[in-house]
């Protein structure tokens, strides 16, 4: 009994040769331009932000500038006992989370609702020039921008200008201590809106615009659209945002606040960031204020940890 076997020639696979593993330091060298790009950045955040955190340290000391960290008198925590039993710190606080709630209330929001009306306008030129109207306000530094409402709404502003020539009352609602967080509130406004409103007009352009279109079909009017189609589409960044304005809910904006603080009062206007500055940097009681720096991020820490894994259980992206 004869066995024929066949035998197919088969072109012989070649296997590539592996390319030899560069190691880090030769990755880098031929990366070295990109790199160089970067050092620039990385340096002013070492210096800057990484290398003062070294300064908390003062935290536990008695601290005083003439005798530097070696020689300030180690206290242990009662820099912090005395932050939490200061009746001046209550009041900040209270004031700080106040206007802290207020902003992210009413503030927040107020550059996606600008973001959804331009969104709805069909005029380029109108969208445009809106925009340029909303956007300049963020360039004005506090100090103008303090003084332009004081000529509208101080005592002797126009509002009151126009009220004395129509034979009514006069009202300042500039040293209103009532009205005063209120009034912070609406100076964020109008300073950030326009500028807020670059980043969701940004999430705006990303739907997809078959969405759209499926919508219109569907029998979709401009306001389900806005709600089923638009808010969804950018709720991930608005997600990401409030995250972010949650690691500085006790910062509320400490050069806005100071120049407006003695028209008045400290009990309407004291926020950490200008007690920081009243008791540590004219008051000299370093220690002190360095321990209401290092609460105040660890507030913020946790604040944005413990967010960003609630914005995940429930579905959208957090920030890492």
């Amino acid at each position: 009994m004869t066995t024929t076997q066949t035998r197919t020639d088969r072109p012989a696979v070649r296997t590539p040769a592996a390319r030899p593993q560069r190691s880090v330091w030769a990755q880098m060298w031929r990366e070295r331009w990109m790199y160089a790009f970067i050092l620039p950045g990385f340096v002013f955040f070492v210096v800057f932000r990484y290398i003062p955190l070294l300064g908390n340290i003062a935290a536990f000391q008695d601290f005083s500038p003439y005798l530097s960290f070696s020689g300030s008198t180690w206290v242990g925590l009662q820099n912090f006992v005395n932050l939490f039993t200061d009746p001046d710190v209550a009041i900040a606080l209270r004031n700080t989370l106040v206007i802290s709630l207020l902003q992210i209330i009413f503030a927040f929001p107020a550059p996606i609702a600008l973001a959804l009306l331009l969104n709805s306008i069909l005029s380029d030129r109108i969208r445009r020039f809106i925009q340029s109207v909303v956007y300049l306000p963020h360039f004005i530094g506090w100090v103008i921008l303090i003084s332009l409402w004081q000529e509208v709404l101080g005592g002797a502003g126009l509002v009151n200008q126009v009220l004395q020539s129509l034979g009514m009352g006069t009202i300042d609602v500039m040293s209103n201590p009532d009205f005063f967080k209120v009034l912070v509130v609406l100076q964020v406004i109008w300073k950030e809106i326009g500028w807020g409103t670059i980043i969701f007009l940004a999430a705006i352009t990303q739907i997809d615009p078959q969405l759209y279109e499926a919508s219109v079909v569907d029998g979709a009017g401009s306001w389900r659209r806005m709600w089923h189609v638009t808010l969804p589409g950018i709720v991930n960044v608005i997600v990401l945002l409030l995250i972010l304005r949650l690691g500085s809910v006790l910062t509320v904006g400490f050069e806005q606040i100071l120049l407006q603080q003695p028209a008045v009062g400290a009990d309407a206007a004291q926020v950490l960031d200008t007690f920081v500055y009243y008791r540590g940097v004219l008051g000299g009681d370093w220690g002190m204020s360095t321990a209401v720096g290092l609460v105040k991020g660890l507030i913020g820490t946790i604040l944005v940890i413990g967010a960003n894994r609630l914005a995940k259980r429930a579905g959208t992206g957090g920030v890492f």
